[in-house]
C-alpha cells in the first residue's frame, strides 16, 4: 500500500477524475435525452438509475480490461517486434482514443450540437433503461481505455470513476451548465486525450513513456487554461464597467464598419458583412445618432457668417427684396448688427407689416419673439431640450461674451443625423467632383467629411475647432495660401482659395494606395 503515499497517484488521480466527468458529460447528456421521454415522475429515477449504471459498467469493463493488460506473453512477432495480449489491448485503445478524440474535436470546431429531433412522446420506462444500458456501454469505453492509459493500480481507476459519477449526480445540471459554458475546457480535455491516446498506442509498440511526462504537460495545460478563464472573466467585468451607453455605441459602430479612436479594429470579415448589411447613407445615420450626444452646438449651428437677418438701419424697399428672397421662415431682426438682436420674427409677418405699414416696428409686439440665447459650450442634448421648449421658434447661440456665434434650428439636428439638407440658395459644402475626389467649403462640418471620406483622423479629441477651415488652420499653424496642401490619413487637402482672411474652399483628393483600398 505504500503507492497510497505516492504524490504523483493524487495528481493522477485527481487528472483522471477531470478527465472522467468530461468524457462523462455526453452520457449525461443522452441520459437527460432518454429520460426525458419518460414521464416527469419517473425522469430523476431513469437518471440515477442511469449513471448508476454507467458506474457498474465501467468498474466492470477496468476490472476486464485491467486483467487483460497483464497479459504479458508474446501472441505473434512482426519482423523483431513481438505482440502480446496488454500491446493489442493498448494498440486498440490507444487508436480508439486518437479516433474518438479527433471526432469530438472535429464536431466542436465545426459547431456541431446534438439535439433531439422528432415529436415528444412517453415511452416505456424499461424500454428507456434497456436504451441507458446500451449507451453506457459504448460511452464506457473511452472512459476505461482513458483510465488504463493514465495509471497502473486498478484501485486508482475504480476510485476516480466512483467520485466522478458520483459528482455527476449531486451536480448533474450546474456540471452540464458549466462544461457547455466553458467550451475551451472541453477541447482542452479532448486535446488531453489525443495525447493519453498516442502514449497507449507507443506502449503497445514497445516505446514507454513516463507517467510523469503525462501528468505535467496536463497540469501545466491545467494552470495556463485557468489563467486564461481569470483572464477573461476580468476582460468581461471591465467591459461591464462602461458606461451602458458607450458600450451600445462601440456596439454598434463597430457591426456598421465604423471605428472610434479608442475602439480595435474589426476583422475584414465583420466590416465587409457590415458593408453588405447597411447601406452608407444607413450607416452613416446610425453613427451620426450614437455621437451626437458627445459633439459641440458649434458644430452643428449656423454660423456667424452665414447667418441671415433683418437690418432695421436698411430702407423699407431693401428690406423687402431680402425678405422676398430668403429661404428662411423665421429671422433674427437686428438693428445695425447681428450682435443688437431685437427679436425673432416670422418672415410673412415682416413682408406684412412692410407692405400694409412700409416699417416695421419693433414695439409691435405680435411681430417680435423675444430671442432665446443658448451658450456656445453647450451639448447638443441641451440645444435639444432648448428647441423642443421653443415651439417652432430659432435659438441663437452666443460666447462668454455675449457675441452673437450662430443660431440653431432642428433642421441643423437632422443634418447632424442624416448630412446636408442645403436651402434654395446655397450648395453642398462637400460636392463630389470624380471619384476620391471632392470639393469642399471651408466651413464644412468635420463630421459629415469623416462620414463621407470614411476616416477618423478628422475630429480630435480634444480640438476646439469643428469645420475644415478650424482643422487645416491647425495643421499650417498660420493662413495658408492657394496651392498649399497637407496629407492626413491617406487624403490630401489643397487650398483653392482664401477670401477675407479665411480658407474659402478646398480641394480633397484620396491617394492611389487608399483609392485601390477602398474599391477593394
Amino acid at each position: 500500500m505504500e503507492w497510497l503515499f505516492d504524490p504523483t497517484i493524487w495528481v493522477g488521480l485527481l487528472t483522471l477524475v477531470l478527465l472522467e466527468i468530461v468524457l462523462g458529460i455526453d452520457n449525461l447528456i443522452f441520459i437527460a435525452i432518454l429520460a426525458d421521454k419518460l414521464p416527469p415522475h419517473q425522469r430523476d429515477r431513469a437518471r440515477l438509475i442511469g449513471l448508476s449504471l454507467a458506474m457498474a459498467m465501467r468498474l466492470g469493463l477496468l476490472t476486464i480490461v485491467s486483467w487483460l493488460v497483464t497479459l504479458t506473453a508474446p501472441l505473434f512477432s512482426l519482423g523483431s517486434q513481438a505482440f502480446s495480449g496488454r500491446d493489442l489491448i493498448l494498440l486498440v485503445g490507444g487508436l480508439f482514443l486518437l479516433f474518438k478524440a479527433t471526432v469530438e474535436l472535429h464536431e466542436r470546431l465545426e459547431g456541431v450540437t446534438h439535439a433531439q429531433s422528432g415529436p415528444r412522446v412517453y415511452a416505456g420506462f424499461a424500454a428507456v433503461v434497456a436504451q441507458i444500458v446500451v449507451l453506457d456501454a459504448v460511452f464506457s469505453l473511452d472512459a476505461v481505455i482513458t483510465a488504463v492509459g493514465m495509471v497502473d493500480e486498478l484501485g486508482v481507476m475504480m476510485a476516480a470513476v466512483v467520485i466522478s459519477i458520483g459528482i455527476m449526480i449531486l451536480a448533474s445540471k450546474p456540471l452540464t451548465r458549466f462544461v457547455n459554458a466553458h467550451p475551451t475546457v472541453v477541447v482542452l480535455c479532448l486535446s488531453f486525450l489525443l495525447m493519453i491516446g498516442l502514449s497507449l498506442v507507443a506502449e503497445g509498440l514497445g516505446f514507454h513513456i513516463p507517467k510523469g511526462y503525462l501528468y505535467a504537460a496536463i497540469g501545466f495545460s491545467i494552470l495556463i487554461e485557468a489563467l486564461n478563464q481569470f483572464a477573461r472573466r476580468n476582460f468581461l467585468k471591465n467591459q461591464a464597467r462602461l458606461p451602458l451607453r458607450e458600450r451600445t455605441a462601440d456596439t454598434v459602430l463597430r457591426l456598421l464598419g465604423k471605428h472610434r479612436a479608442a475602439a480595435e479594429e474589426a476583422p475584414a470579415s465583420e466590416e465587409a458583412a457590415a458593408r453588405d448589411t447597411f447601406a452608407v447613407e444607413e450607416r452613416n445615420m446610425v453613427s451620426g445618432v450614437l455621437t451626437l450626444a458627445d459633439r459641440s452646438i458649434r458644430s452643428i449651428m449656423t454660423p456667424r457668417s452665414e447667418m441671415s437677418w433683418v437690418n432695421l438701419d436698411q430702407e423699407p424697399g431693401i428690406i423687402l427684396q431680402q425678405l422676398q428672397k430668403t429661404p428662411h421662415n423665421q429671422l433674427p431682426v437686428c438693428r445695425g448688427d447681428v450682435d443688437e438682436v431685437l427679436g425673432v420674427a416670422r418672415t410673412k409677418d415682416l413682408i406684412g407689416a412692410l407692405l400694409l405699414y412700409r416699417r416695421i416696428d419693433p414695439a409691435q409686439a405680435s411681430l417680435l419673439r423675444k430671442p432665446i440665447y443658448l451658450p456656445d459650450t453647450a451639448g447638443v442634448l441641451k440645444a435639444m431640450e432648448a428647441l423642443k421648449r421653443a415651439r417652432g421658434q430659432l435659438v441663437l447661440v452666443a460666447d462668454e461674451y455675449g457675441v452673437v456665434q450662430g443660431l440653431l434650428t432642428p433642421i441643423d439636428i437632422l443634418e447632424a443625423i442624416a448630412g446636408e439638407f442645403p436651402d434654395e440658395d446655397e450648395q453642398p459644402a462637400l460636392r463630389l467632383q470624380a471619384p476620391g475626389h471632392w470639393e469642399a467649403d471651408g466651413a464644412a462640418d468635420l463630421h459629415l467629411l469623416e462620414q463621407v471620406l470614411e476616416t477618423d483622423a478628422l475630429v480630435g479629441e480634444d480640438a476646439v475647432y469643428t469645420s475644415l477651415a478650424g482643422f487645416l488652420l491647425a495643421r499650417f499653424e498660420t493662413l495658408p495660401a492657394a496651392g498649399q496642401a497637407v496629407e492626413v490619413d491617406g487624403l490630401r487637402f489643397e487650398i483653392l482659395a482664401v477670401e477675407d482672411r479665411r480658407i474659402a474652399r478646398v480641394a480633397i483628393r484620396r491617394l492611389a494606395g487608399e483609392a485601390e483600398a477602398q474599391e477593394r
